[in-house]
Order: structure tokens, then C-alpha cells, then sequence
């Protein structure tokens, strides 16, 4: 197959579970609100890290959306444990992500993948705690915050209507979190396209299915700026070239949660012990994961699933105008600013 048939049969693949995630992160954005968020992490201790963990696995935020987002839960009072493990379950994975891991990889994966994610964060976020302990809590924060929400409190807002709640989950979903991923999720489908289509299985077979193949995928994943969705036809480029399921999943949990940018944010906000364990935590645990993986596919004989090796001749109609629409979207996301600007310029003529 070219590179435009592996394109358009993994674009036709996953397109609808994408567009189903893409709406439910709509959704959760409208039913769980942000104040819910920093009231539920500003206590410090074992059970904030947890809570963090679990809030953050299934927020529709990426790997740039994430971190003002854990700035304000940071803000509110949270712990520096309970800011990592927000900080590592969120990008790591997600709605949007988890739909089409189950498109792509199969059942395993979209199991797999959050259940790392959890386990990853809490693990995170307890070695920052253990090793960069607090001496002061920001109360006055919390107590300014707490005094916030009760004027807000005393004061609400209209409730809207359910009508308008998926109104703005769909503009959300559809116009908000594709903008933000967008540029990465373009990337990652070419570069599995490419990895497919050029990489012979040899050049990672090479480093083998153990240990040694997964310290290869932290070091490709450390530097990466790429959000869970985007990293998820990257490893199925990856699975198919040769590497191991534990190894993809190594690339899946390290590439969204160790970036430049992740770490540039927890060294100035939390300090350079927290980044040190923050960065062990990650590491160590989603090597942790990935060996397990690879135990639970040796013992149980699970045969991979990677959808992108299939034919697009086969594809229903229903399924080749959710690419063509999710295509559209994407498209948008580009198309939209040059004719705003266009309209801008055409205004600043006629004022002229």
C-alpha cells in the first residue's frame, strides 16, 4: 500500500471513535465544572493524590491544556503530590483517547492504557510528596478561593438549559479540543503512516521485547510534545514495525506526560526535587506497566489488534463520511483564521 491508502484506511478507522470522544470530552467539560476541580485537590495528603489521579484521567485536556489548568489547581491549595498526579493522568490519557485506542489497538489497550495512567500518576505523586515535602500549605490561597466561591455562591448564575449544555459541548468538543489537538493528531497519524509504510520490522526488533526496548521508547518519548490521541496511531506505526505492547505502552504514557513543557512548568512551580521524583515516578512506573503488559500477553496468548493493517475497500459508507467529517474539522481548525483574517483586512480597507 502508498502512503495516501495507509493514510485514508487509518484516517477511516479510527474517524468515528474519534468524533464519539471528542463529544464526550464535550460533555464532561459541561457536567464536571473547574471550581469542582480545585475544591476536590486542596487538601494535601495521600487521598488528594488519588482524587487528582482519577479527576484528571478523564478530562478532555491535552498535554498544553493541562498545565494552566494544574497551575489553578496548584493555586487553590492543592499539594505538590495531588498538582503531579493531575499532571500525569491527564495527558497520559482520556475520553477521546481511550475510544480510539479501542479503534486502533484493540480492547486490551483502551483497558490497559488508563489503568497505567492511574497507577502511573499515583505513583508520581507520592514520590513528589515523599521527597519534596511541604513545609507550609497555601492556606491563604485556599481560604481567598473559598471566599470566592461563596460570593459566587451567594450570587449564581442562571442555570442553562439542557438544550444549551449540548450546545456547548458540542462547540467544545468540536471546535475547542479539535483546535487543541488538531496540529499533534495530523502529526501522529503521519508519522504512523510513515512508520508503517518505510520502518522494517528489523530496526526494532533489533533492541527486542524486554527492558532494553522500553528504555529506547522513553528516550523517544521523553522530548516529545504529543498529546494521548496523537500518541496512539504513533504506537500502532510502532506495534506494526516490530516493538513489543509493553514498549508502545511505555511510548503511550512517558511521550504525553514528560514533554519540554511539562517540565519546564513543574521545575518553576514545584521546584527541581519535585521534577526529579516526578520524572522517576513516570518513568519507572510505565516501565513497570509495560513489562506487566508483556507478561499478560505471553500467559494469556492475546494476539494483537492493530486496525490500521486493514484494507479501506471493505469500509461501510457511514464510516468513510465520519473521516471525510472529522477531515472537515480538521481542516477548520487552519481554514478559519486565514479568512478572518481576510475579513479583517477587507475591513480595514473600507474604513480606509
Amino acid at each position: 500500500m502508498n502512503l495516501l491508502t495507509i493514510f485514508w484506511n487509518l484516517l477511516i478507522e479510527s474517524a468515528p471513535w474519534l468524533l464519539i470522544g471528542y463529544l464526550l470530552a464535550g460533555i464532561i467539560k459541561q457536567v464536571i465544572p473547574s471550581e469542582w476541580v480545585h475544591k476536590q485537590m486542596a487538601k494535601p495528603g495521600f487521598v488528594s493524590i488519588v482524587k487528582g489521579a482519577l479527576i484528571g484521567a478523564p478530562l478532555p485536556l491535552c498535554s498544553c491544556g493541562v498545565i494552566p489548568t494544574a497551575l489553578a489547581v496548584r493555586k487553590a491549595g492543592a499539594s505538590k503530590g495531588a498538582t503531579s498526579s493531575f499532571l500525569v493522568a491527564t495527558p497520559e490519557t482520556g475520553v477521546d483517547s481511550i475510544s480510539f485506542s479501542y479503534a486502533v489497538l484493540g480492547p486490551v489497550f483502551a483497558i490497559a492504557r488508563p489503568v497505567a495512567a492511574l497507577t502511573s500518576a499515583i505513583i508520581a505523586g507520592v514520590l513528589v510528596n515523599t521527597f519534596d515535602k511541604e513545609e507550609e500549605v497555601a492556606e491563604p490561597i485556599e481560604a481567598a478561593s473559598s471566599c470566592c466561591h461563596s460570593k459566587q455562591q451567594e450570587q449564581p448564575e442562571a442555570e442553562p438549559s439542557l438544550g444549551e449544555k449540548l450546545i456547548s459541548a458540542v462547540q467544545y468538543g468540536y471546535g475547542r479540543m479539535i483546535s487543541d489537538t488538531a496540529k499533534w493528531l495530523v502529526i501522529g497519524l503521519v508519522a504512523a503512516t510513515i512508520i508503517t509504510a518505510v520502518v522494517p520490522q528489523s530496526f526494532f526488533l533489533q533492541w527486542g521485547d524486554g527492558l532494553l526496548a522500553m528504555i529506547v521508547m522513553v528516550i523517544v518519548g521523553l522530548p516529545m510534545y504529543i498529546c494521548a490521541t496523537a500518541s496512539t496511531p504513533v504506537a500502532a506505526g510502532l506495534l506494526f514495525a516490530g516493538i513489543s505492547p509493553g514498549a508502545a505502552l511505555v511510548f503511550m504514557l512517558t511521550g504525553p506526560a514528560t514533554n519540554i513543557a511539562t517540565m519546564g512548568v513543574i521545575k518553576e512551580q514545584l521546584g527541581m526535587r519535585s521534577l526529579i521524583a516526578y520524572m522517576v515516578g513516570v518513568i519507572v512506573s510505565a516501565i513497570g506497566c509495560g513489562l506487566i503488559l508483556n507478561e499478560l500477553y505471553a500467559a494469556y496468548g492475546w494476539q494483537l489488534q492493530i486496525s490500521m493493517m486493514e484494507h479501506g475497500e471493505s469500509y461501510p459508507l457511514w464510516r468513510q463520511l465520519a473521516a471525510v467529517l472529522l477531515c472537515a474539522l480538521l481542516a477548520r481548525v487552519w481554514l478559519q483564521p486565514l479568512f478572518a483574517r481576510k475579513e479583517a483586512k477587507a475591513e480595514m480597507v473600507e474604513a480606509t
